[in-house]
C-alpha cells in the first residue's frame, strides 16, 4: 500500500494461497510463491507481464493490473484458464485480487490468488442437474428477496420474475389462495423448529387462466437460523385436475339424500367451493320434455350453497321463477351458457328467481353460469353457478368438469326420482281413501292427515267416519306397519274391510267384534304383515251425552278433552295388534262424552320420536289438548300437527259434542 512500509514478498513463501508481485510501469514480476507456480505454471522473474503471461485468456488479468495501476484501487475478479488444454479441455477456476503494494523496487501490486475449481465444479453440476429437471427452482433469502435459478416464471405467466414476495408477486396467485399460502408462510418461516414447507396453490398463466402449482421449500440453516430458502416448484395442474375429478365423482357417488331436494341438498356441497363459490338448483314445474310450446313453466328453487365469506343464500322457501324464452332455448340445447355481470348491474331476467337476484348483487357476482340437467334424457331443470368478487370467470375445462359431476348425480338422482314417484302414488292411494267426514247433527268432527317430510315415510295411516243406517257413528283410525307402496295398499284395503264389516255387522256388533272378524281376515288373506287400530261407535242420547265404545288393537290409546278440566288419556290396556294371533279375544270399552267434550283419535307419528321418552310425549300432548280445548276441532288439529317432527306420517280425526246443535266441521288434509 502506498506510503507505508515496504512489502517483503518473502512472508508468503509457506502461504496456500498463491501470492506473486510485480512492480513497475511494466509489471515486472518479482516474486511468485509455490502455490502460484501450482496454479499457473512456472513463470520467469524480471520480465513485463505481457512476457510472463503470454497465455491468450491472459488480457483480462493484464487489463486488471493497468487499471489497478492508473486507479490505485484494488479489483477483485473471478477468473479461469486452462492449465493443460490437452486433458478434456478443463479449466482451473480461481478468484483473486490485485491490490497497489510499495516495496524495495518501488511502487508495485500484490496480487493473491484462490483455486476455486472444486467448489465451481460442484455449482456447476447443481445447476446442470437442476436444469435438467422440468420445475422452476428459486432461492428467498434472509433478507426477503428472490433469486430465480431455474426460469420458469415468465414462460408461465408471462411477466418477468418479480425479486420480492410482495404484493405484485401475490396479485399472479389465484384470490382464493393468496391469503392461505401467505399464512402457511408466514408461520413456517417463524416456526422454531423449520421444517419443509409444501403448498398447493393457483397462479395466473399467460393466457388469463389458472394453473396449479406445488412447491416444496426446504430450510438453508446457519448458526441455527434460517439464511435461505431452497424452492422447487412444479406445473401440476394435470394431475391436480385428474385428482380432484376422481375426489369429487367419488363423492357425488355417494349422494344418499332423503329425496330430490335432499339428494340436491347433498350435491351442491359437493361442487361449492370447489368449482365455484355458489350453486343453485332449479327444476322445472312440468313433467313432460319436450316442454309443449304453450305451456306455463316455472323453475323452483330447491337446493343451494355459498362458499364462506359470502353473504348466506336465501331461504328455502320454494321461490320459482316463469320459465323465459333463454332459459327454454338453453335447455333444449342441452348446453351451458355463462353470462358476465356488470358491477351493480342486473342479473338478465327470467335466469333465478327474485331472491336470487338481489343475492347476487349483495354477493358481487360476476358471472353465472346455466347447466341443464339431464337424467335418462328428460331435461329436470338446471344449475346455476356463480362467481364473486376477484374469483376469476370459470373457463371451458372448468365448466366442463362442472356437467361431468352433474351427469354423474345421474345415480342419486334417478334413485331419488323413483322414491317421489312411489311417494307419489302412495300419497295417490292414501287419498282416495282418506274421504269428507259426513255431517253429524249435534256434533263436530274433523280429520286430517299429513305426510312425513321423509320421501320414504308414507303409505301406512288412515282414518275413516260413516254413519249406519240407524244414525250410529263409526270412527276408525289405524296404521299399517311400513312407509312405502306395499303399506299404501295394504292400508286401503284394511280400511275397505274394516269398513264393509262394520256395515255388515250393523248398530248391535260390539267394537270388539268387528276388529276380532277383521283380524280373522286379513290373516287368512295375507292382507298385511302387522296393523294397530281403534274401532269406536258414538251413538247420541236424548239428554244430550253420547255413548262411546270402542276396541284397541295395539293403538295408542285415545284422548278425551273434556269441556271444561284437563284432557286425559281413555287409557284401558289396548289389545293386541291386528295380524299377530286372531284366536286371542278382543274387549270393548265405553264412556260417556258429556256435551262439550273433544274425543282425539290418532296415530302414533303424532307423539313418537327418537329422542324423546313416549310417556313424556303423551304428557306433552295432554297439556297443548288442554290448551287448545275451546278451539274449533279442525283448528285443534292443525295446531296439535305442531308437536310431530314429521319423521312419520300422521292421521286424525277429532270428535265434539255440542250443545247447541251447531255446524259440524270439515275435513283438512294437507300435504303434497
Amino acid at each position: 500500500m502506498t506510503g507505508g512500509p515496504d512489502l517483503d514478498p518473502r512472508l508468503f513463501d509457506g502461504s496456500l494461497a498463491a501470492v506473486a508481485v510485480l512492480t513497475g510501469p511494466e509489471g515486472r514480476l518479482v516474486y511468485a510463491n509455490q502455490s502460484f507456480t501450482r496454479l499457473f505454471g512456472p513463470r520467469p522473474l524480471g520480465r513485463p507481464a505481457p512476457e510472463t503471461f503470454p497465455d491468450p485468456d491472459a488480457y483480462r488479468f493484464l487489463a486488471v493490473l493497468d487499471e489497478v495501476r492508473a486507479t490505485g484501487q484494488a479489483r477483485q475478479v473471478v477468473g479461469a484458464r486452462r492449465t493443460d488444454p490437452g486433458v478434456d479441455g478443463q479449466a482451473d477456476h480461481f478468484v483473486y485480487s490485485c491490490s497497489p503494494v510499495t516495496t524495495a523496487d518501488g511502487d508495485g501490486i500484490l496480487v493473491v490468488a484462490l483455486d476455486t475449481t472444486p467448489e465451481t465444479w460442484t455449482l456447476q453440476r447443481y445447476q446442470a442437474l437442476i436444469s435438467a429437471i422440468s420445475q422452476m427452482v428459486w432461492v428467498m433469502h434472509s433478507d426477503g428477496s428472490m433469486e430465480e435459478l431455474v426460469p420458469g416464471w415468465e414462460q408461465l405467466t408471462g411477466v418477468p420474475w418479480h425479486p420480492r414476495a410482495d404484493e405484485e408477486w401475490y396479485a399472479h396467485i389465484h384470490p382464493r389462495d393468496r391469503e392461505n399460502l401467505s399464512r402457511m408462510w408466514r408461520a413456517a418461516a417463524k416456526a422454531d423448529a423449520p421444517k419443509v414447507f409444501e403448498a398447493v396453490f393457483r397462479v395466473q398463466a399467460a393466457d388469463g387462466s389458472y394453473r396449479h402449482l406445488a412447491t416444496r421449500s426446504v430450510p438453508v440453516l446457519r448458526d441455527g437460523r434460517i439464511a435461505e430458502w431452497v424452492s422447487a416448484t412444479a406445473d401440476v395442474e394435470h394431475s391436480w385436475e385428474t385428482r380432484l375429478r376422481e375426489r369429487l365423482l367419488a363423492q357425488v357417488a355417494g349422494v344418499s339424500g332423503s329425496g330430490l331436494q335432499g339428494a340436491f341438498g347433498e350435491l351442491v356441497k359437493v361442487i361449492v367451493p370447489e368449482l365455484t363459490d355458489a350453486c343453485l338448483i332449479l327444476l322445472l314445474s312440468h313433467d313432460e320434455w319436450p316442454l309443449p310450446d304453450n305451456a306455463t313453466v316455472s323453475a323452483r328453487r330447491v337446493a343451494s350453497a355459498t362458499r364462506p365469506g359470502l353473504p348466506a343464500p336465501p331461504a328455502m322457501r320454494g321461490q320459482s321463477v316463469p320459465l323465459s324464452p333463454l332459459v327454454r332455448e338453453i335447455l333444449e340445447q342441452r348446453q351451458p351458457r355463462t353470462f358476465l355481470l356488470p358491477p351493480g348491474g342486473p342479473v338478465p331476467p327470467g335466469l333465478v328467481p327474485a331472491v336470487t337476484e338481489r343475492w347476487l348483487a349483495a354477493a358481487d357476482s360476476t358471472s353465472i353460469t346455466l347447466i341443464p340437467l339431464v337424467v335418462d334424457e328428460t331435461v329436470l331443470g338446471y344449475a346455476v353457478t356463480g362467481t364473486s368478487g376477484d374469483s376469476p370467470v370459470p373457463d371451458d375445462s372448468e365448466i366442463e368438469l362442472l356437467r361431468e359431476v352433474l351427469h354423474h348425480a345421474q345415480r342419486p338422482i334417478r334413485k331419488a326420482l323413483d322414491l317421489q314417484q312411489a311417494r307419489r302414488t302412495a300419497l295417490g292411494l292414501q287419498r282416495t281413501h282418506l274421504t269428507e267426514p259426513p255431517r253429524v247433527p249435534g256434533a263436530a268432527l274433523a280429520a286430517r292427515y299429513q305426510p312425513a317430510s321423509s320421501t320414504g315415510e308414507i303409505g301406512g295411516d288412515w282414518y275413516d267416519a260413516f254413519a249406519l243406517a240407524d244414525g250410529t257413528l263409526i270412527l276408525d283410525i289405524g296404521d299399517v306397519a311400513g312407509h312405502d307402496l306395499t303399506a299404501a295398499t295394504a292400508m286401503g284395503q284394511m280400511r275397505s274391510m274394516l269398513r264393509t264389516l262394520a256395515y255388515a255387522g250393523g248398530p248391535g256388533t260390539t267394537p270388539s267384534a268387528v276388529l276380532a272378524r277383521l283380524d280373522e281376515v286379513a290373516e287368512g288373506l295375507s292382507t298385511a304383515p302387522l296393523a294397530t287400530a281403534i274401532h269406536a261407535t258414538l251413538r247420541p242420547r236424548s239428554d244430550g251425552d253420547w255413548e262411546l265404545s270402542w276396541s284397541s288393537a295395539g293403538h295408542p290409546a285415545p284422548l278425551l278433552i273434556p269441556a271444561r278440566g284437563d284432557a286425559h288419556f281413555l287409557s284401558d290396556a289396548p289389545d293386541l295388534p291386528l295380524c299377530v294371533d286372531p284366536r286371542v279375544p278382543r274387549t270393548t270399552h265405553t264412556h260417556l262424552l258429556r256435551p262439550g267434550d273433544t274425543l282425539l283419535l290418532y296415530t302414533d307419528g303424532l307423539v313418537e320420536t327418537p329422542f324423546e321418552a313416549l310417556d313424556d310425549r303423551l304428557r306433552q300432548l295432554a297439556r297443548e289438548a288442554t290448551l287448545c280445548q275451546d278451539r274449533a276441532t279442525p283448528e285443534l288439529l292443525k295446531t296439535l300437527e305442531g308437536l310431530s317432527d314429521l319423521r312419520d306420517d300422521i292421521a286424525m280425526i277429532a270428535f265434539r259434542t255440542d250443545t247447541n246443535g251447531g255446524p259440524p266441521g270439515r275435513t283438512t288434509q294437507e300435504g303434497t
